[in-house]
C-alpha cells in the first residue's frame, strides 16, 4: 500500500473537489424530496441555468 506523503505535497484536483461537492448537494435534495427527484430538479440543484448562462456548458 502507498501513502502520499505528509506535508505540503498534497496535489488537490478543483475539479473533482466541485464534483464531489455537487454529489453532495444532489444526495441532501434527494434525502429532503418526498419522491424521486424529477430531471427539472437535478438541473436546478446542480445550476445548470447558471452555468449555461455564464457559458461555461458544464
Amino acid at each position: 500500500m502507498r501513502v502520499a506523503p505528509v506535508g505540503g505535497t498534497a496535489v488537490q484536483d478543483h475539479v473533482a473537489l466541485a464534483e464531489i461537492e455537487l454529489c453532495g448537494e444532489l444526495i441532501i435534495a434527494a434525502s429532503a424530496a418526498r419522491e424521486r427527484l424529477s430531471l427539472e430538479s437535478i438541473d436546478k440543484v446542480l445550476k445548470v441555468a447558471e452555468e449555461r448562462e455564464r457559458g461555461t456548458g458544464h
